[in-house]
């Protein structure tokens, strides 16, 4: 009975899979707004009813696109966390990463800076978890480098917070797309260093 349930778990997991890699296709061609459950059962040959057999509708689809794309976000950010490296050369890697992740694949493509942005303004619990999660891991680096003398006596956990916020410019997608080319900014590197030195201070 295990190994027949495991079967199904697989069948549906790869049915899944297929229809969350040709929405986002589609999404990525054609932009969120312009392409219907249909466009995408079309695209695998299914039926729309199909589809509807594993997303209640295109607003879940794109809940699990983008829980997929924060999901890569977020384990960028756990390797770095896990490096062998000091508390701060962590934060600065974390910071540079989630940086460079945003620019190249939530604003290289329009059309996935159109799905980004249609979740932040609809402030799907996806990402308020994925900020979370990242929050965790950032006061778990600070809470290190508080032990080994790097950083001030603080609460990890509001540090972290306060960390992320400071560096909001540079990972927000709607406020990196505003940021780019605005040359009265703070370059990435000045913000990075500027929040780990208040981390010493």
């Amino acid at each position: 009975m295990s190994d027949l349930t495991d079967s199904i778990d697989a069948t549906r997991q790869e049915n899944v899979t297929r229809i969350l890699d040709a929405a986002e296709r589609l999404f990525r061609h054609y932009g969120y707004a312009k392409t219907n459950v249909a466009d995408i059962a079309r695209e695998l040959d299914m039926s729309p009813a199909n589809i509807y057999r594993f997303f209640a509708s295109k607003t879940e689809i794109h809940q699990a696109l983008c829980a997929r794309m924060l999901g890569a976000s977020y384990q960028q950010a756990h390797d770095i966390a896990y490096l062998p490296l000091s508390a701060s050369e962590r934060l600065r890697r974390y910071a540079q990463g989630q940086h460079k992740l945003t620019v190249e694949t939530m604003l290289d493509e329009k059309k996935v800076h159109e799905m980004v942005v249609v979740a932040i303004e609809h402030n799907w619990h996806v990402i308020e978890k994925h900020i979370s999660r990242l929050d965790d891991l950032l006061a778990g680096i600070i809470r290190e480098g508080i032990e080994a003398g790097e950083f001030v006596d603080t609460d990890p956990g509001v540090a972290a917070r306060c960390f992320g916020a400071s560096l909001v410019t540079l990972c927000h997608p709607q406020i990196v797309a505003q940021c780019l080319a605005k040359e009265n900014r703070a370059t990435p590197e000045e913000l990075i260093e500027f929040a780990i030195r208040a981390l010493r201070e």
